[in-house]
C-alpha cells in the first residue's frame, strides 16, 4: 500500500518555500484517517509540521483489520519516484508485484524493499488465502540526490535480525540498534525497528546525531509523563542519548530514526523529487505509458495520476 500524498499531508506540494520548524525535543501528533484502495489507514508522516525524520518521509499504520473474508488490501498498479518503499506486517499476507518482474509475498516478521530511483510501478494486493485480519505499516524513505536517479531495485528480507533489552525486544529492519544490524539497503545513515515491551521500564540506547519517530501498533507506552498511543506519532528530536519508555501493558511499536535529512523533498502524489519540473515529468511519463515506469500486469486496475494543481 501507497500514498497518495493529499494537501491534508503536506504543503510542500504546492508551495516549495520550506517553512522553519524546529526540532524541539519531544512533540506529539494526531495521525489522519484515511483510504487507500479498500484500507484504512492512520497517516503518521507527513504532516505540515513534521514533514520528515530522517529520512522517513511517509508512514501508514493500517489495522488491526479483521477481514471477515474480505480481501486484504487491493491497491492497483502506481508509479513512485525518488523514494524506497517499506512494507512490515504484524499479521496477514500481501503480494507484492512490481514492473522489475519481482512477485513476492510478505509475511509477519519479513522485510519488502522497493527503491524507487528513477521510476518504477508495483501493486500490492492480497494473497488470495483467506486470513481472518491484517494489520501492518507502510513506509517511505526519501532517497539522496546520490541515489534518487539510480535504476530502481527490490529486494526481500525473510530473517530480520533481533536486538534484546531490559523488558524489551525489537527487530532491526533496517540499519542498526541494540547490536543488531539489517543486510536491507539503505541510502542514508537510518533505523527502522519494531519492538515489544513486556510491562514495566525500557530503556534504549539512541544515537545523539539521529532524530527519531515512535509509532504505537499496539497497546500504549508512557514518555515521562506522556501517554503513546495508536493513532499518534511521536518525535523525538536530536542530542539525546536514551529513550525511556514505560508500558502499562503488553505493547508494540515502531521505531524510525535517521540523521536530520539535508533537504525537505518536494512529495506529491506518489512521488518524492527535488522541483516541480521532476513531478510534472514523472506525471506526463506514467499518463503516457513510457517505458520509465516498465509494465505489470495486475487483476486490479492501473491508477491514474490526478493532474498537478500546478498545471
Amino acid at each position: 500500500m501507497s500514498g497518495p500524498i493529499s494537501p491534508e499531508d503536506s504543503a510542500t506540494y504546492i508551495d516549495e518555500k520550506r517553512e522553519s520548524v524546529s526540532r524541539r525535543s519531544f512533540e506529539l501528533y494526531p495521525s489522519r484517517d484515511t483510504v487507500v484502495g479498500n484500507t484504512h489507514v492512520r497517516r503518521a508522516l507527513p504532516k505540515r509540521q513534521r514533514r520528515t525524520i530522517g529520512a522517513w518521509c511517509f508512514a501508514d499504520h493500517f489495522g488491526p483489520e479483521r477481514l471477515n473474508g474480505k480481501p486484504g488490501m487491493e491497491v492497483g498498479p502506481h508509479p513512485h519516484i525518488g523514494l524506497q518503499t517499506v512494507t512490515w506486517l504484524i499479521e496477514g499476507e500481501i503480494v507484492h508485484r512490481d514492473s522489475l518482474g519481482s512477485e513476492q509475498p510478505i509475511h509477519p516478521g519479513q522485510l519488502n524493499l522497493m527503491t524507487a530511483g528513477r521510476g518504477v510501478s508495483h501493486s500490492e494486493e492480497s494473497s488470495g488465502r483467506k486470513l481472518p485480519s491484517i494489520h501492518g505499516i507502510q513506509l517511505w524513505v526519501a532517497q539522496p540526490d546520490t541515489t534518487r536517479n539510480d535504476e530502481p531495485a527490490f529486494e526481500h528480507h525473510d530473517a530480520i535480525p533481533e536486538a534484546t533489552f531490559d523488558n524489551a525486544s525489537a527487530k532491526v529492519f533496517m540499519g542498526s540498534f541494540g547490536g543488531a544490524t539489517s543486510s536491507a539497503r539503505t541510502d542514508t545513515p537510518i533505523v527502522g525497528m519494531e519492538a515489544t515491551l513486556g510491562i514495566g521500564a525500557s530503556i534504549f540506547a539512541l544515537r545523539k546525531d539521529f532524530e527519531y519517530g515512535l509509532i504505537v501498533l499496539g497497546g500504549k507506552v508512557a514518555f515521562n509523563s506522556q501517554m503513546i498511543t495508536p493513532g499518534n506519532l511521536a518525535y523525538f528530536g536530536t542530542s539525546r542519548d536514551e529513550l525511556s519508555l514505560t508500558a502499562h501493558e503488553p505493547s508494540i511499536f515502531l521505531l524510525l530514526g535517521g540523521e536530520p535529512f539535508p533537504y525537505e523533498p518536494l512529495m506529491w502524489w506518489n512521488f518524492v523529487a527535488r522541483s516541480r519540473e521532476e513531478i510534472t515529468q514523472a506525471y506526463s511519463d506514467w499518463q503516457s505509458h513510457a517505458e520509465r515506469f516498465g509494465q505489470l500486469t495486475s487483476v486490479l486496475d492501473r491508477i491514474e495520476a490526478p493532474k498537478p494543481q500546478w498545471l
